[in-house]
């Protein structure tokens, strides 16, 4: 038999989901903090961490934003409403940020990635998202290389 979820196991405020495969493949050149236009059920599944942003990017609809591919599981104690686990999703920004981040995507090789889902203090839901570059191989063999270094280096430094 399954443990009945109590109040104290949701997520109120803090890290729901992280895509940490963004900054490996990318370089992230801005970052930017948008809303999201959620349903009732998105958000209490969220709450329960039900979420997987690793496939995510952003996408332009209108002179608008959305966020497509990402993932948010049914909510178990659905009644008789429910959402689509990866549909598209609004981001609410500025209109100034709008229109640098549909500028930024217009140019070949930018694209926007969704880094991490989080409620805010207020808990409200949360997309960090970032103008990301595309890295070559041998990019990634450098980010790598650089990693192990100061992996090492902390381990030398602790000795001493």
């Amino acid at each position: 038999m399954v443990a009945k979820k109590t109040k104290s196991d949701f997520i109120s405020t803090g890290h729901v989901a992280q895509n940490r495969r963004a900054t490996f493949d990318y370089y992230i050149t801005e970052r930017f903090v948008a809303g999201l236009e959620l349903t009732g059920t998105e958000v209490k599944s969220l709450r329960q961490g039900h979420a997987n942003i690793n496939d995510a990017f952003g996408v332009e609809k209108g002179g608008e934003l959305y966020i497509s591919n990402m993932f948010i599981a049914e909510y178990s104690n659905k009644g008789y409403a429910s959402h689509a686990e990866k549909r598209d999703r609004k981001l609410l920004l500025r209109k100034k940020e709008i229109n640098d981040i549909i500028g930024s995507i217009a140019k070949k090789g930018t694209t926007l990635v969704a880094i991490r889902l989080f409620f805010n203090e207020k808990g409200r839901a949360k997309l960090e998202v970032g103008l990301g570059v595309g890295k070559k191989l041998y990019d990634k063999r450098e980010t790598e290389k650089t990693r192990d270094w100061n992996r090492e280096k902390a381990r030398v430094m602790a000795r001493y």
